[in-house]
């Protein structure tokens, strides 16, 4: 576990450097030659390296191992993480959609060059590479803050290429399209925060994981088994944990019992490979049940 953590925070620390590379590249071309659009994509890059480092030090609690206090570990740390993330896309988008909207009271015609064009696509394809990249490491390591984080990237994309489209405008002498497109590009940061604050959320609230019916259908499947109930499943990537009641034959000795609930942990391991802790409560079974397996 600490080994993973560790390899986070290495694909974390590298992203952060090329995300400020990328963002400070933007503010300062956008702010000298006034385009809003490619102003507020630099923003956003730059809270992409804000939320990377947010990551880290979630990734750095998240790494520590199970004490008195947690006796569960500190993985949801994480998904906290993840979580601030999302309010902080929520908050830049706020500020590109006020700032778009004083442009409309403020007429300004932004300056457009070759260099805007280059300064985008180049940007836009070390995002690309970035995303595909942290993407990856996430499902690798099984890390909610890198998927969240890659998933902040992806969106520069999107919004690169709108401010191209918003440069282009104001090229042909259609300068209001460049606050316009600004506006989009706030709709596209507000809608991916609270994506990301939705999918994590799950974690934090305990939601139910995995579907109880195929959890039940496999562990019938285990001699021994005469019934399953009371399955309760909670939990985020890389660490879900099943709590559930099975019902054994009631002459079962205590040690044919136990050995029951080692099968029943190590075929759902096996079969879920997030799954990292399954807490079994055996039951004997009653007699009509013992005639034949049933789900309840």
């Amino acid at each position: 576990m600490i080994s993973r953590f560790k390899k986070v925070q290495q694909v974390l620390v590298l992203v952060l450097f090329l995300n400020l590379a990328v963002a400070f590249a933007k503010i300062i071309y956008g702010t000298l030659s006034g385009a809003l659009s490619m102003t507020a994509d630099g923003y956003h890059s730059l809270f992409d390296g804000v939320s990377n480092i947010v990551g880290i030090i979630g990734s750095l609690i998240a790494s520590r191992p199970p004490d008195k206090e947690h006796p569960y570990g500190h993985q949801k740390y994480e998904t906290v993480a993840s979580v601030f993330i999302s309010l902080l896309l929520l908050y830049v988008g706020f500020e590109i959609f006020r700032n778009a909207l004083d442009r409309f009271l403020i007429r300004s015609v932004p300056e457009v060059t070759t260099i805007s064009f280059l300064i985008i696509l180049g940007t836009m394809c070390i995002n690309y590479l970035v995303t595909r990249y942290e993407y990856r490491q996430g499902l690798a390591l099984k890390s909610q803050v890198l998927i969240a984080d890659s998933q902040h990237t992806k969106s520069d994309i999107y919004v690169s290429l709108s401010v191209i489209v918003s440069l282009a405008a104001v090229k042909l002498g259609f300068p209001l399209l460049d606050p316009l497109i600004a506006l989009l590009i706030s709709l596209i940061i507000f809608r991916i925060g609270f994506r990301i604050m939705k999918e994590n959320s799950k974690v934090l609230l305990d939601m139910s994981m995995l579907e109880e019916n195929d959890i039940c259908n496999l562990v019938l499947g285990i001699e021994g088994v005469m019934g399953c109930h009371k399955i309760r499943t909670r939990g985020g990537m890389g660490d879900i944990r099943i709590d559930m009641h099975v019902l054994v034959q009631a002459d079962s000795t205590l040690e044919e019992a136990h050995l029951i609930s080692h099968r029943v942990s190590k075929m759902l391991k096996a079969e879920y490979k997030d799954v990292t802790d399954v807490v079994v409560h055996l039951e004997p079974a009653l007699p009509q049940e013992s005639n034949t397996k049933k789900t309840t």
